[in-house]
């Protein structure tokens, strides 16, 4: 690699070649890119160094890097400023996500402004469309199969159309969160075409093989993602005479980041993205990027570094777009993508809290916070500067990813609990007297695992109690629904709602009759939105109606207070009562206390577990409700309806 002075040198030529200047108008992005160039050429060399084509890429990579900058709207670049001003953006209280397939909730993206209002009402500010850009039909594995990464697929309407819904969205205060797919494309892809038509060039975007000695020695350690739709991680290509790496699906490739020329251009697309007006961009299944044998395949320290390289590079050309990272691991695993040691907080903004939701459906199903408990520790090392999103549902199933040292320290058995927990929220389960309705899916039977598919509302019993015209049953289920948003609204980070959850969408199976998507039943929580069924929201006493109002309270109690802000200042409450989950969250001499019943029965927790928080005041008001509770006073006490949560304020 180049030395440094030369690097200089080599830089200060490029930049006066794209007639940029550095002491007026462009000096803020001379200024980040020389500040950045040191740590970029060490990230890089880490990976390249030793390739033939590191030299010349790393050129073109700082090329790159201008030619975005350069590319970026005056708009946007403002924005930059803006942000940058703030201390973390991103951390805000005032920020509340959903998450929605734009055909399945407005049609298309030129109908998704008129749905804006709706989203304002609720107190929704930040969208993450789900993704749109160019994927076939029948092997989409719900756009996550892109065969083209800046084409928007005309099923959801154009380019223009995106940008357009984005500078609406912007005007109102809002903000846009996309996904990129980093680690495989469709093979329908350009490159995957070229490289079936026999062009070594792009075969050498993939991990191809013309025999299966390699292949073999990947699947010796590599576990199958998805055993009962597509086992294995190679798959044969009879255009191209070769074995071609597909750890998803067999049409999905797995891109080859052993390549520079890979990582060149798939930065170039991330840039693309931030250059769109992007202000989150989801990276997809970071986890898998890179690939060595030996190994799991998942996680590995490359991976790592790619994905600090792009966060570098990211605060070079497009400041104002953070990184979620999609790494659905083991919570040990899950802090490292936030990064460690010199990165500490330099590689993801973001990463999904996917511990804690499952852990949540585990309190529902148990009515115990015993093993939600046991994980904490490990949770609340991330580190300030970074956030959560946080969540009860999202487009994909519920795993059961926490450790089973966890469910063992709270004296349960590994295998039957998990087994538990499969009966209880699958439909077709032993557990007869679970009141939730959901799928087993992509079910392992060499290992026993298996995760869950169905919405928030079925999951919490509304469908059964909906069939059974059960009206006690419904208001308990819509009581679930809220204790369970209301957990993951308060908990700390950004929480994400799923579309269709804020008003009580139960399973849509009309997915079994369709080719595409019948293999899949992860499409029985992904609803067309009825906006007939939405109007019903307006009526008083409907189960809409309950939902919304619910969802849209929690939200505006969330922003009226500066400490739910991601200050990494949460900490957990004794459990004094093993049904009840508590945790305070602070601010200076701010406090709120945050209590979650997950039994079916009435809760009773003692006023010790305030005193010993060396609480000095004598009331507490329920934020939710505005009741007031002296303590030590009214009750010895303090008694939680089944499934009732409480935020309490002292006064």
């Amino acid at each position: 690699m180049t030395t440094e002075s030369l690097l200089h040198q080599k830089t200060q030529e490029l930049l006066t070649a794209a007639g940029l200047d550095e002491k007026k108008k462009d000096k803020d992005f001379v200024s980040r890119l020389f500040q950045h160039l040191p740590v970029i050429q060490r990230l890089f060399g880490e990976i390249y160094a030793a390739h033939p084509e590191a030299e010349n890429q790393f050129i073109k990579l700082i090329q790159s890097l201008i030619q975005s900058y350069q590319n970026r709207e005056k708009g946007l670049r403002k924005r930059d400023e803006e942000k940058a001003k703030k201390d973390f953006w991103f951390l805000s209280n005032e920020l509340a996500g959903m998450s929605l397939y734009v055909d399945r909730f407005a049609g298309d993206l030129k109908s998704m402004p008129e749905t804006l209002p709706y989203l304002e009402e609720l107190g929704v500010n930040f969208l993450h469309i789900m993704p749109i850009f160019e994927s076939p039909e029948d092997e989409s594995d719900g756009g996550y199969a892109v065969s083209d990464f800046r084409k928007v697929d005309e099923r959801f309407g154009t380019l223009e159309d995106l940008i357009s819904l984005r500078k609406k969205m912007h005007a109102k205060g809002m903000y846009l969160m996309l996904d990129i797919v980093l680690n495989h494309t469709s093979h329908h892809h350009e490159w995957a075409q070229k490289a079936k038509a026999g062009d070594k060039y792009y075969q050498d975007f993939f991990y191809t093989y013309d025999n299966r000695w390699i292949p073999n020695e990947f699947d010796e350690k590599m576990p199958d993602i998805f055993p009962e739709s597509s086992p294995g991680n190679f798959t044969w290509n009879e255009e191209m005479g070769k074995w071609v790496m597909t750890v998803f699906h067999s049409y999905q490739w797995d891109l080859n980041y052993i390549n520079p020329v890979v990582f060149r251009e798939m930065l170039e697309n991330i840039l693309f993205y931030g250059n769109l007006g992007v202000d989150l961009l989801r990276i997809d299944a970071p986890a898998f990027i890179w690939k060595k044998t030996g190994t799991a395949s998942q996680n590995l320290p490359e991976a790592h570094t790619l994905l600090r390289l792009i966060k570098q590079c990211v605060q070079v050309a497009t400041p104002g777009m953070a990184l979620l990272g999609e790494a659905i691991v083991a919570p040990k695993e899950i802090m490292k993508y936030f990064g460690t040691d010199d990165f500490l907080a330099q590689e993801c903004d973001f990463a999904y809290n996917a511990t804690q939701m499952a852990l949540q459906w585990d309190m529902l199903a148990t009515g115990e916070t015993k093993i939600m408990l046991n994980a904490q520790h490990e949770i609340l090392q991330k580190p300030y500067g970074t956030s959560w999103i946080t969540y009860t549902r999202c487009h994909d199933d519920i795993g059961l990813g926490y450790d089973d040292y966890m469910i063992a320290q709270a004296g349960k058995d590994p295998y039957q609990h998990r087994k538990f927990m499969k009966e209880y929220y699958s439909y077709s389960g032993e557990q007869w007297m679970s009141p939730a309705r959901g799928a087993l899916f992509s079910s392992n039977l060499k290992t026993g695992d298996a995760r869950i598919s169905g919405t928030l509302a079925s999951l919490c019993g509304l469908e059964k109690a909906i069939i059974e015209r059960n009206e006690n049953s419904i208001a308990q289920s819509i009581q679930k629904i809220l204790m369970m948003q209301a957990h993951s609204i308060f908990l700390g980070g950004l929480p994400m709602l799923f579309y269709g959850d804020e008003i009580g969408y139960t399973n849509d199976y009309s997915f079994q009759t369709d080719p595409g998507k019948s293999y899949d039943n992860r499409w029985m929580h992904r609803p067309v939105i009825d906006w007939e069924k939405v109007s019903k929201v307006e009526v008083e006493g409907s189960i809409e109606n309950r939902v919304f109002t619910g969802v849209k309270k929690l939200l505006k109690i969330r922003k009226q207070k500066s400490l739910f802000s991601d200050s990494s200042n949460i900490s957990w409450m004794s459990p004094h009562n093993i049904h009840v989950a508590g945790f305070i969250r602070r601010l200076g001499n701010e406090r709120v206390y945050c209590l979650f019943n997950f039994s079916d029965k009435v809760a009773n927790l003692t006023w010790y577990a305030f005193r010993e928080q060396a609480e000095d005041a004598q009331k507490l008001i329920n934020l939710w409700d505005r009741e007031e509770f002296e303590i030590g006073q009214d009750h010895e006490h303090l008694s939680l309806e089944p499934y009732g949560f409480m935020i309490l304020e002292p006064k």
